[in-house]
């Protein structure tokens, strides 16, 4: 046997080493990150509690999206083999969701997953420089009639058949258990909006981009961080689901030093295996492109804009009909304006015929693959029930928290008292924001309008922290006197703020001036943001408000309004 062959459980003398005596080995090609995940979320629960049948992987590292392969199958605990083993070894059955796979000769049945929906992308050809249609065999795998393609739905039967005849009876009509998966999850979809930091309110903004020049972030990069400069950071959260075939290409470091300002303006960048999906359910918006991901959103009955739609999609499929039935974002516009526009607008049943064209029989997936593996292997499927419906796990949040922001107040009386509207932006992507549409900064110079620079002690960036008027402690004080000194040690420090803020555990406020005068605020709402207290206290301060006890709405966003009281403190030698 060849160094780094395997013996267990697929070499010569596999029978004298392994404790599960199967009877059929089920051999699954791994190549590129999206197709291997395709089939890693599918294949458990198609084969659970079955012995007879033994899987190992091979990894086949040609493909120009190879890396990141062999970490994702050593973090699932897969058994891998070399690709050149596969050669050497006994298949009952190959399993594949890369179509691109050079399968060595021999008579097991090859069955092929698709890794996205249905067959509606060419992409580069690796044997060549043409292209060709994403999902679709060689020809010589179809003419020895060992292959099997996976569909969705009849109409990429046909789309095939019109396109390569000799897919003629090569296609089995199996649905998509991504989609299935889906669709079960948004029984769920308030868990995981909670658990990627989606408060009440919020909106959840999916930014979707496939690879390639004329994806989404290859067209525009910058979509990102001017989306989060023009959106009020309270009202709307942003995540990026950037397809695997942009992070094995690029890396991990290089998308991220590409986005660091997005980054620091909140820019949730989900994981490029899994985290997609629950992230996709809590979605309020999906700004995407001819991905995938794109038409799974809008298949869920969720608002999408189309930020690019590249001339290698295919006419005529379900993707086709998006592009046809979505609006289209203009990127040099006023983005917030667009987004609010197509969520409010937006009707649930707008792209049923979308789903209906691209997804056959919801629901059925696992349990047709289930039967299409036992077929093809030659065994009895299991006498247990079809496989379950699982549910997609609540993901990790996935931003860093944002430490600095231009904010806009406007104070204002209303017929219940005195109103003080905050809308916060980060400040790494204020500049963004205003060049590409105003996102709220309009009539800036109306009455008692203002904005401020406004930073966390936890910010790293010194420029802004020393030219912040305005500054949150990060830590809640353990009383007043502990919150007075964290505020005196804060101006004394940098000496161009105007004021800072500090909470207390009781959930109480206490905003020092560097004049000496400290006021004490209560906010009804529970988790009211530091900042936002002290951007009332700033606005108040600003207009020229008297210095008593006062009673006023704060109204965060345009989305929620909270009861604010001020009441003055005797004044404290804060800086000496």
């Amino acid at each position: 046997m060849r160094p780094g062959f395997l013996r267990v459980p697929v070499g010569p003398d596999a029978h004298r080493w392994r404790t599960f005596p199967a009877a059929r080995t089920l051999v699954v090609a791994a190549r590129t990150v999206t197709s291997t995940v395709r089939v890693l979320e599918s294949l458990p629960a198609v084969l659970r509690d079955d012995p007879r049948v033994s899987v190992v992987f091979a990894h086949d590292p040609t493909s120009a999206f190879a890396d990141g392969v062999p970490e994702l199958l050593s973090a699932a605990g897969c058994r891998v083999m070399p690709w050149q083993q596969l050669a050497d070894i006994r298949a009952d059955l190959i399993l594949t969701a890369s179509e691109n796979v050079d399968i060595p000769e021999g008579d097991c049945p090859v069955l092929v997953l698709p890794h996205g929906v249905g067959f509606q992308k060419r992409v580069p050809d690796a044997r060549g420089s043409h292209d060709r249609l994403s999902g679709l065999v060689p020809d010589a795998l179809l003419e020895s009639g060992r292959a099997f393609l996976a569909v969705s739905h009849p109409e990429q039967e046909r789309q095939l058949l019109a396109a390569h005849p000799k897919t003629a009876g090569r296609t089995l009509l199996l649905g998509d258990p991504c989609y299935d998966e889906l669709r079960t999850g948004r029984a769920h979809r308030d868990t995981y909006r909670a658990a990627l930091g989606v408060s009440t309110g919020q909106r959840l903004v999916v930014i979707s981009s496939t690879w390639g020049p004329t994806s989404l972030l290859g067209r525009h990069p910058d979509l990102p961080v001017r989306l989060l400069g023009a959106l009020p950071h309270d009202a709307y959260r942003v995540a990026a689901v950037v397809h695997p075939n942009v992070w094995s290409a690029h890396g991990d470091w290089q998308i991220r030093a590409l986005q660091a300002s997005a980054l620091e303006a909140g820019l949730m960048l989900t994981a490029p295996v899994h985290a997609w999906r629950p992230a996709l359910v809590a979605a309020d918006l999906v700004i995407g492109d001819h991905g995938s991901v794109t038409l799974y959103g809008a298949a869920l009955g969720t608002p999408v804009l189309l930020g690019a739609f590249g001339a290698d999609a295919v006419p005529d499929t379900a993707a086709d009909e998006l592009a046809a039935a979505a609006r289209r974002l203009d990127p040099g516009g006023d983005l917030a304006a667009q987004v609010e526009d197509v969520v409010r607008d937006h009707a649930p049943e707008r792209y049923e015929a979308v789903a209906r064209r691209a997804f056959a029989g919801p629901g059925q997936a696992l349990a047709r693959l289930r039967t299409a593996v036992y077929e093809l292997l030659d065994l009895p499927e299991p006498n247990s029930g079809p496989p379950p419906d699982l549910l997609l796990p609540a993901p990790e949040p996935a931003a860093a928290p944002v430490t600095s922001w231009t904010v806009v107040t406007e104070a204002d009386e209303e017929a219940a008292g005195p109103v003080v509207a905050v809308r916060r932006y980060p400040a790494t992507a204020h500049a963004y924001g205003q060049s590409h549409g105003r996102g709220g900064f309009e009539a800036e110079d109306a009455p008692y309008r203002f904005a401020h620079l406004a930073c966390s002690d936890a910010e790293r960036d010194r420029r802004l922290l020393e030219s912040a008027s305005v500054i949150e402690c990060t830590d809640r004080a353990g009383s007043d006197a502990e919150a007075l000194r964290r505020i005196r040690d804060t101006l004394a420090r940098l000496p161009g703020s105007l004021l800072a803020v500090c909470a207390v555990r009781d959930g109480r406020h206490l905003v020092g001036l560097r004049d000496g005068r400290v006021i004490e605020a209560a906010v009804t709402g529970p988790a009211t943001p530091p900042g936002l207290v002290a951007a009332v206290v700033y606005a108040w301060l600003r207009q020229g408000r008297p210095r008593g006890e006062a009673l006023l709405t704060l109204r965060i966003a345009g989305v929620r309004d909270e009861d604010v009281v001020l009441r003055p403190r005797p004044a404290s030698p804060l800086v000496s």
